[in-house]
C-alpha cells in the first residue's frame, strides 16, 4: 500500500526566506540610519498639497491581483515616507506635542513585531505581560505616582478614557455596569475640568453615556489654570441642586500652553468632597521626575488616576500611552468579564491585560519604553526634560530682543507669541488691527509650516491667534531655535505686504 506523501512545507507568497529577509533588513537598517543622520539638512515637511502627495502614491491605482516581490515594495515605500512626510524627528519639528522616535525604541518596536504577542492574556504573553507590568510600575515610580494597577495604551485619549472609566465604576458600582447609565439617578451625575482640558473629556462624556452637559467647565486664572473657589462652588452648588458629583480632572500641562492646574488644592477638594481625583498628564506629567520641577506634581502622590505619554517626553515611537490607576481592583471592576473561550487563570499572579482596559488582543506596546527607561534611567529622562524646558525659556527671553514678535506664555516646554509689525503698535483702530493680526498670523502659520523651515502649531487664548512652539525634542538645540525668530519675521513681512493692502488699508 503506498502512503500519500506529506508536504513539509507549503507555498505562501508572504513568506521570506531567512536570507532574503535578512539582506532586506540590512538594508532597510542602513536606509533608516542614513535618513536620520541626514535629518537636519532636510525639510521639516514637503509642504505638499493632498492631491499632490496621492498623485506620488499613484492612489487611483486599483489593488493588484498578482503579487510584488518585497524587495521593490520596501523600496518604493522608503522613498514615498522620506520624500513626502512631516518628519516629527527633526531637530526644528515643535508642533503637535509629538516627540522623535529615540533609535532604541524603533529596534524595540521591530523586535516587537517580530515576536508578535497578543497581550490581552498572560498565557499568550508570558515575558511580554511581565515587561508591561514592570514598565507600568517603573512610570509610576518615575512621576510619584503609587501605581497599583495599570497598563499601556495607544495615547492620550484612550490612557484618560481608562480613568474616566475606572472613576465612573468605582463610584457606581456593578449597577452602572449592567443597568447603564439610563437607570437610576445616573442622569444627575456631574464631572469638573477646566476648559484648557483636552477634548478627550468631551469625548468621554458622550461616549460612555454622561453626556456633554453632564461636564462642569470651571472658570481659569490668567494663566489658564483651574480656579479652586469656582470647582467648590461648582459642587456645592450641584449637591443642592440634588446632581451626583463624582470626578474631577486636573490637568498637568494643557496641550495649549502647558499650564499646570493647582493639582495640591483640587486634591484637597477632592478628599473633602469624596471625588474621584484623575490627572491628566499626558504632555507634562513626565516633568514631575525633574528635581525642581512645579511643585504642584506632588499632588500625583493624592491623585486616583492618571494618564501619560511616554511618547511624548520619553521619546517612544508611537504608538505609547498609559493609564495607572491606585487600585488595580477598579480596573478590574470596569473592564473585566470572562466569557467561557477565555481559559485564563484569574491568579492574582497572572496578570491578564484583558481585565484592565478596553482591548482584548493587544500588540506588544511596553517593549520599547521599558528598554528606554532602562537606556536613559531616571537621571536621563531627567536631563533631558530639563534641557527641553531649559530651551523653551530661553526662547521666551529671547523674544523680547525681537520687536516684531511679542511674547505671551511660557509654561513647561511650550511658548505662545505672535508676529506684529512695528507700525501696528500705535494704531488707534484697536479692534480693526486686532482682527488683522488674528488673521495675519493665522495665515503666517500656514506659510512656516509649508516652507519646511520649521514647523510650529497655533493657540487661541483671550482672542488672540498665538503661534505656538512645544520642544519635547532631543535633538533640538540652541541653534535651531535661534534660527526661528529669523523665519517669522522675515516670512511674517511677506505675508503682511500681501495681507495689507486687502485687509488693513
Amino acid at each position: 500500500m503506498t502512503m500519500p506523501v506529506t508536504k513539509t512545507s507549503r507555498e505562501a507568497p508572504i513568506e521570506l526566506a531567512p536570507d532574503e529577509f535578512r539582506a532586506l533588513g540590512h538594508d532597510l537598517i542602513d536606509q533608516i540610519a542614513d535618513f536620520l543622520a541626514t535629518l537636519p539638512e532636510r525639510p521639516v515637511t514637503s509642504g505638499e498639497s493632498p492631491r499632490e502627495t496621492r498623485k506620488a502614491l499613484q492612489a487611483d491605482n486599483q489593488l493588484p491581483s498578482d503579487g510584488t516581490s518585497a524587495g521593490p515594495l520596501l523600496q518604493r515605500a522608503t522613498h514615498l515616507l522620506r520624500d513626502h512626510s512631516l518628519f516629527n524627528s527633526h531637530p526644528r519639528f515643535w508642533g503637535y506635542i509629538t516627540a522623535p522616535a529615540a533609535p532604541l525604541g524603533i529596534l524595540g518596536d521591530l523586535l516587537a513585531s517580530a515576536m508578535n504577542p497578543n497581550c490581552g492574556g498572560w498565557a499568550l504573553s508570558p515575558m511580554a505581560s511581565e515587561i508591561e507590568a514592570q514598565t507600568v510600575r517603573w512610570i509610576g515610580e518615575l512621576i510619584g505616582f503609587p501605581a497599583d494597577g495599570g497598563l499601556m495604551v495607544s495615547g492620550g485619549n484612550m490612557a484618560n478614557f481608562v480613568g474616566f472609566l475606572a472613576a465612573r465604576s468605582a463610584r457606581f458600582g456593578e449597577t452602572v455596569r449592567t443597568a447603564g447609565m439610563g437607570s437610576g439617578d445616573f442622569a444627575t451625575c456631574r464631572m469638573y475640568t477646566s476648559a484648557e482640558t483636552h477634548t478627550w473629556v468631551q469625548k468621554a462624556a458622550d461616549l460612555f453615556g454622561f453626556g456633554t452637559d453632564a461636564i462642569r467647565w470651571i472658570e481659569t486664572d490668567g494663566r489658564q489654570r483651574m480656579k479652586v473657589t469656582a470647582l467648590r462652588q461648582a459642587i456645592e452648588a450641584d449637591r443642592a441642586e440634588g446632581h451626583r458629583p463624582f470626578l474631577v480632572i486636573g490637568t498637568a500641562g494643557s496641550v495649549s500652553t502647558g499650564a499646570i492646574d493647582p493639582l495640591r488644592e483640587i486634591a484637597e477638594a477632592c478628599r473633602e468632597f469624596d471625588l474621584w481625583f484623575h490627572i491628566d498628564g499626558a504632555y507634562g506629567g513626565f516633568a514631575a521626575c525633574v528635581p525642581d520641577s512645579d511643585p504642584e506634581f506632588a499632588a500625583f502622590a493624592s491623585a486616583d488616576s492618571i494618564a501619560v505619554d511616554p511618547h511624548k517626553w520619553l521619546y517612544a515611537p508611537l504608538e505609547a500611552g498609559c493609564a495607572l490607576v491606585r487600585d488595580a481592583a477598579t480596573l478590574r471592576g470596569a473592564f473585566s468579564y470572562r466569557p467561557p473561550y477565555y481559559h485564563f487563570s484569574q491568579e492574582e499572579e497572572e496578570v491578564n491585560f484583558v481585565d484592565f482596559g478596553l482591548q482584548n488582543s493587544r500588540g506588544f506596546r511596553a517593549l520599547k519604553v521599558w528598554l528606554l527607561l532602562q537606556q536613559c534611567g531616571r537621571e536621563g529622562y531627567a536631563r533631558m526634560i530639563r534641557n527641553d524646558i531649559d530651551l523653551a525659556e530661553q526662547f521666551y527671553r529671547s523674544l523680547d530682543e525681537v520687536a516684531e514678535l511679542e511674547s505671551v506664555t511660557c509654561d513647561l516646554s511650550i511658548v505662545t507669541f505672535r508676529y506684529v509689525p512695528s507700525d501696528l503698535a500705535d494704531r488707534t483702530d484697536a479692534a480693526e488691527v486686532a482682527e488683522y493680526l488674528n488673521e495675519l498670523n493665522e495665515t503666517l502659520l500656514t506659510t512656516i509650516q509649508d516652507s519646511g523651515e520649521a514647523f510650529v502649531s497655533n493657540a487661541v487664548i483671550h482672542d488672540r491667534f498665538l503661534l505656538r512652539l512645544c520642544i519635547c525634542n532631543f535633538r533640538t538645540t540652541a541653534a535651531d531655535l535661534a534660527a526661528l525668530p529669523e523665519i517669522v519675521t522675515r516670512l511674517g513681512g511677506t505675508v503682511d505686504r500681501e495681507l495689507r493692502q486687502k485687509h488693513l488699508p
